[in-house]
């Protein structure tokens, strides 16, 4: 048995134990709070209140001035709250657990998580439609139903979500806590960068992390549905491999030379059958034939060629 730390990136020889979160008390508390913070902060930029105001104080203040030092950094730094590049990074790892431990709960689930975040924070983005920072027309106004499409943040709510998708489906709570806790680093870098770079207004940022955390508290609500998705996806996998067996069965793995017949065309003898008799031609009598036939042919040849020309052919006796 391998005791090194490679070990650990072997496939497992049946799928593991895993326990599937569920929607808890405590889960429940904190969607429900997080569902009332979220909409406190759409009635507050709605009705242009002190949010909107300190939004427009930490605009005119212009972060990437103070300083520009880090401009540069953080200009990359933001790119982990970008969906495509966090999505691929984040399937290739959750795909290797999948091969890992037989089974496409993780793929699934970050396939879930992404569905919801881009449909619940698209048509809010849409249907609230407010500008940014950098295209704002009127001072201290809240830029709403503008043809923006910034509020809330999806760059903070993806890194809410990408992230922390690896700590919801962790398998042991101390993995659990670690990546909880990163996951929780980097949403809030990348928020804060939005508004460094001026991108973002503030009230967006605070939107866009309670949007990411809906979506990761209303993840066990998909589990049952998930769980059907496997088992069909599977099933469809396992008669897939089937049929293919099939077909490698009636085709011989006899080697067949260039220009032959295919031997699928060919039935096979059956095992223990006797082989047909074959019935022996003379030697001779097959050349007097093949002379016969080749005498005639050219007889026949001769006569149409005299014709072709204008003579009589000949009736032999």
């Amino acid at each position: 048995m391998r005791t090194d730390i490679f070990a650990r990136l072997d496939r497992e020889p049946e799928p593991p134990k895993i326990e599937v979160p569920r929607m808890t008390r405590t889960r429940l508390a904190l969607f429900g709070g997080t569902s009332a913070f979220y909409l406190a902060m759409v009635v507050a930029v709605l009705l242009s209140t002190w949010l909107v105001t300190l939004d427009w104080k930490i605009m005119l203040f212009r972060p990437y001035q103070q300083w520009p030092e880090i401009h540069g950094f953080l200009d990359y730094y933001v790119v982990l709250g970008q969906r495509g590049p966090t999505a691929v990074m984040v399937a290739a790892w959750l795909g290797w657990r999948s091969w890992r431990q037989h089974t496409l709960r993780p793929l699934l689930c970050l396939g879930a998580a992404l569905l919801l975040l881009n449909v619940s924070v698209g048509a809010v983005k849409l249907g609230l439609g407010r500008l940014g920072p950098h295209y704002a027309t009127q001072v201290g106004s809240a830029e709403l139903f503008a043809g923006g499409d910034i509020f809330p943040s999806g760059h903070t709510a993806n890194a809410v979500v990408t992230w922390g998708i690896l700590a919801y489906l962790a398998t042991t709570p101390r993995a659990r806590r670690y990546l909880s806790a990163l996951s929780a680093v980097v949403a809030l870098g990348v928020g804060l960068t939005t508004v460094y770079l001026g991108t973002h207004w503030l009230s967006d940022v605070l939107l866009g992390w309670a949007a990411g955390l809906l979506v990761l508290l209303a993840l066990p609500w998909c589990e049952p549905v998930l769980a059907v998705a496997e088992s069909w996806i599977l099933a469809l996998r396992d008669r897939l491999r089937e049929r293919l067996r099939d077909r490698r069965r009636l085709v011989p793995s006899l080697p067949v030379a260039s220009g032959g017949p295919r031997p699928g065309f060919f039935p096979q003898r059956p095992a223990g059958a006797e082989e047909p008799v074959r019935e022996t031609v003379p030697v001779r009598e097959t050349i007097s034939v093949r002379e016969t036939v080749s005498v005639r042919e050219t007889v026949s040849v001769r006569e149409t060629v005299g014709v072709a020309r204008g003579r009589t052919p000949v009736t032999r006796a």
